[in-house]
């Protein structure tokens, strides 16, 4: 049975889940540039499953979701982990949808998914922008288990963006 009373958290999840809609922001493109966004009233049902997905979300989001420390990402050769290349597309391949970012000559970072290689938020890309912004540094196995739990946001997200717009 769903709740009759709802909290100022479950309000931001419901928010927070219409926000990252595919659907609604195509379709309120124009609108959001110019306004704050409209959030439309929802049924009870479609409430609390959207206040369920923007829960995760949220956790995703802020990195505290367990299941982000499931390991996606792999270093191939063997050598530090200077980032000594510009990463341009001259430095990563795809292949089987999945992208392999070459370091410098010895070390690549390998299994990236695609889907988040190219995710885009605000008008930058996480998985991309994280690294450029270490060009020149040693990047340690701190450094890569973060990274490995930024990629893990993004796929999740991306699957999350889906199921709502199923339901909305």
């Amino acid at each position: 049975l769903p709740k009759k009373e709802f909290q100022a958290l479950d309000l931001f999840d419901y928010i927070y889940a219409v926000l990252h809609s595919p659907s609604y922001r195509e379709k309120y493109k124009e609108f959001l540039k110019i306004d704050f966004p409209r959030v439309p009233y929802p049924k009870p049902e479609t409430f609390w499953q959207l206040v369920s997905l923007g829960g995760k979300l949220r956790s995703l989001h802020l990195l505290e979701d367990t299941s982000l420390d499931e390991r996606i990402i792999d270093i191939k050769g063997e050598g530090e982990l200077l980032i000594k290349n510009s990463l341009n597309k001259k430095d990563f391949s795809i292949e089987d949808e999945k992208v392999e970012l070459r370091l410098n000559d010895e070390v690549s970072v390998v299994n990236i998914p695609l889907v988040a290689w190219e995710f885009y938020i605000g008008g930058y890309q996480p998985a991309q922008k994280w690294l450029k912004d270490r060009v020149g540094r040693v990047l340690n196995r701190a450094d890569m288990k973060h990274y490995n739990r930024i990629i893990n946001a993004l796929c999740k997200t991306d699957l999350i963006m889906k199921k709502i717009d199923e339901v909305l």
